[in-house]
């Protein structure tokens, strides 16, 4: 890809602070070195470029919001967010390693573990010598998490886990795994509370999910409990209730809605770049009518989405943003970015297809995240709760 200039229709460059810029600038020129070369390979291979974890923790990038004390960034949450975009910019896996490791597993040990939990695990985690997956979701239980039939029972010593987990990023490669199990009632969200568990521990085990078309630059696995025995002290004791893991969704959901971001300002920059280079009935097809409608309308919507995410991280570090804007702006976001690549691959023609490109690539990510995190289904009924008052669950 030759030297990326991103879309900024509305000034928005003028509206981020200097130490924003810089931090944007720096993973979007890592992103240019280290993963674009690879990247495609790593895709029809079916491949997580480990190699680039290391990279990735000299940037800082690994929980990237929280406090310096516990060797992170201390990063306000547009510098953050803007981290997101760029790495999404590169491939949707790629950031949702990032989110994983930040939003779902550092996050919570920071907002619900012990002092001695964040001291043992913080640092090891934001300097990639340790990857951390979040263990949540069921076979049968995805929108309904409160549903889960994972239980932990607490014994004179500790606790005994037994459970699957599906659909896991990081999972297969994970040292240490944030496992949300019920400690009581199965039809109680209430009981359900967090625990860390380290992989290598007897009866836990991964298995990676195959036949995937769609992130295949990154691992996803299933996660299987047989009676995994752990001491006391595993527990996050802040835990307790569906509100925490749903607090950890909210944190990835909101660098979600800036990644997705990313990956349609990528496919859009790929799009301009190609109408004006291919040369069809002796001009540039992005001289003609049908292309300029998809540029423009790609453009309207990537202003839009900027404009959304970039007044969203403000108001989440003035500590005023809600779960409901967060499901706004990842609803939006995504559902842009998926109409965006789809759009892009089309202006390619049959070129598309083909891995040196990236935006079918893109395509093909994006119905996972469409997915994800809360499917657009979902957050549309979010959205309408929040409206109306009226839960249409």
């Amino acid at each position: 890809m030759a030297s990326y200039t991103p879309p900024d229709f509305y000034q928005i460059e003028g509206l981020l602070a200097e130490e924003e810029r810089a931090v944007r600038d720096t993973v979007r020129a890592w992103v240019e070195e280290h993963l674009m070369p690879v990247i495609g390979s790593c895709y029809v291979e079916g491949r997580f470029p480990r190699e680039l974890v290391p990279g990735l923790a000299d940037l800082g990038v690994l929980g990237a919001n929280l406090p310096e004390e516990y060797g992170c960034a201390g990063l306000n949450n547009v510098a953050y967010g803007l981290i997101m975009q760029e790495l999404e910019r590169g491939d949707s896996g790629i950031r949702s390693f990032a989110s994983v490791q930040g939003a779902l597993v550092m996050y919570p040990i920071h907002a619900f573990g012990s002092e001695d939990q964040r001291r043992h695990w913080l640092p090891a985690l934001a300097a990639g010598r340790v990857i951390g997956c979040f263990g949540l979701t069921e076979p049968d239980y995805g929108s309904n998490p409160g549903g889960m039939i994972t239980t932990a029972r607490e014994t004179r010593d500790g606790w005994v886990l037994n459970g699957a987990k599906m659909w896991i990023t990081n999972g297969s490669q994970a040292g240490v795994a944030i496992v949300w199990a019920k400690t009581g009632d199965l039809k109680d969200p209430k009981s359900i509370r967090g625990f860390i568990v380290p992989t290598d521990t007897k009866g836990f085990s991964a298995r990676d999910q195959k036949g995937k078309l769609s992130l295949r630059a990154s691992d996803t696995s299933e996660l299987v409990l047989q009676d995994v025995v752990l001491p006391r002290d595993a527990l996050l004791p802040g835990s307790g209730g569906l509100k925490s893991p749903l607090q950890c969704l909210t944190q990835a959901r909101y660098g979600i809605a800036w990644g997705a971001l990313g990956a349609a300002m990528a496919c859009y920059d790929e799009a301009l770049r190609y109408g004006k280079q291919r040369v069809m009935f002796e001009r540039p097809i992005a001289q003609t009518q049908i292309q300029q409608v998809r540029l423009a309308d790609m453009i309207t919507e990537i202003t839009k989405a900027q404009l959304l995410v970039l007044q969203l991280g403000r108001l989440k570090d003035a500590g005023t943003m809600t779960p409901q804007q967060v499901s706004l702006a990842k609803r939006n976001n995504v559902d842009m970015a998926c109409d965006c690549a789809r759009e892009a691959r089309r202006l390619l023609g049959a070129n598309g297809i083909l891995a040196e490109y990236h935006s079918m690539r893109h395509m093909a990510n994006l119905e996972s995240v469409y997915t994800y995190e809360g499917t657009h289904d979902m957050h549309t009924l979010i959205l309408g709760e929040a409206i109306t008052g009226l839960g249409a669950y």
